[in-house]
């Protein structure tokens, strides 16, 4: 179960692509969500592997101090999580299906806060899934920061999400007539 603002997100992603794998980036009218605008993103996807911060709001320039239109969204993460989320964005683009990575907000001398942070695939112009709609949605009290600038976020979980908001298959294993199979 995810935070209400995370969900709520996540609905409306899933009612405006309809009957597409994924929205295209006109479908999303952020006049609908306008209370959570600071806390929205738009990630683009480069040939690279960059991926630049195309839009981003208040909450995210005042957790990280800066502006950060242009920036990769993977250098916001800690070095040793940035293959693993990566791959996982990269999969969710392919399957056209969203993501949310439960991380830890990093801040020099104060205890880590809690963060869901969503990142949903969009189509561009020209149809190709090339862009993420993400929100950063604290799980905790921001205040424990201390104004202070968050240098990193760590991964804790990567949940991808089917149509029930359930992780995908796992293997499992099984016996048949005695014997162990995957």
């Amino acid at each position: 179960m995810f935070h209400p603002s995370t969900q709520r997100l996540i609905d409306y992603w899933r009612d405006r692509k309809g009957d597409a794998p994924a929205p295209s980036r006109a479908d999303i009218n952020p006049g609908d969500f306008t209370d959570l605008l600071p806390q929205v993103f738009i990630a683009g996807r480069e040939k690279l592997g960059r991926m630049p911060f195309r839009l981003a709001g208040g909450f995210l320039a005042d957790l990280h101090a800066r502006d950060l239109r242009g920036e990769d969204l993977l250098s916001l993460w800690a070095l040793s999580h940035r293959l693993e989320l990566k791959s996982s964005l990269e999969i969710a683009r392919r399957r056209c299906q969203p993501v949310v990575v439960t991380a830890d907000i990093r801040a020099q001398g104060v205890p880590s806060v809690g963060m869901e942070v969503l990142f949903a695939p969009l189509r561009g112009v020209d149809g190709e899934t090339d862009r993420f709609l993400g929100l950063y949605q604290p799980i905790a009290m921001t205040a424990r920061l201390e104004g202070r600038p968050a240098y990193e976020l760590g991964v804790r979980q990567i949940q991808p999400l089917g149509l029930a908001n359930q992780e995908g298959a796992r293997l499992r294993l099984a016996t048949l007539d005695g014997r162990r199979i995957a």
